[in-house]
């Protein structure tokens, strides 16, 4: 599966089960980089997507488990540990801030290579940084 998760400077992902930050120019990143390939979420990572939904993204509280190898997982709050195995490509999204955070991803970066790094202006964020990363 591809992965994609948005971090702070600290690696972290939420703070008191709710996520750090958002920004709407990030979202249309996510959408773009999926396309017409199925990007999976749960219900809470789909409330700050505007409604109707596109066709592709898939909500479902297993999407972890539901997704296919080529499929987009966006995870704000859930544990990747156990699919680690399954991720051939991950996509980071930074905030390039600190945040308060008491959920982290615990995944093990030393299997994977750098490929892509963009730096974009967020609408609420002057910077973010994307790393793609592949296995």
């Amino acid at each position: 599966m591809n992965l994609i998760l948005c971090i702070d400077d600290n690696g972290g992902m939420c703070f008191h089960h709710r996520r750090q930050s958002q920004d709407r120019i990030l979202r249309e990143q996510l959408l773009a980089l999926a396309g017409d390939t199925p990007l999976w979420m749960n219900g809470y990572s789909s409330r700050q997507f505007p409604k109707p939904l596109p066709a592709s993204v898939c909500v479902d509280e297993a999407f972890l488990e539901k997704a296919g190898p080529t499929d987009y997982c966006f995870v704000e709050d859930q544990d990747i540990s156990s699919y680690a195995d399954r991720i051939c490509r991950l996509v980071l999204f930074k905030w390039n801030r600190s945040y308060p955070a008491d959920v982290f991803p615990a995944l093990d970066l030393s299997g994977f290579t750098l490929v892509e790094t963009m730096d974009f202006a967020g609408f609420s964020h002057e910077r973010i940084t994307k790393e793609i990363y592949v296995r």
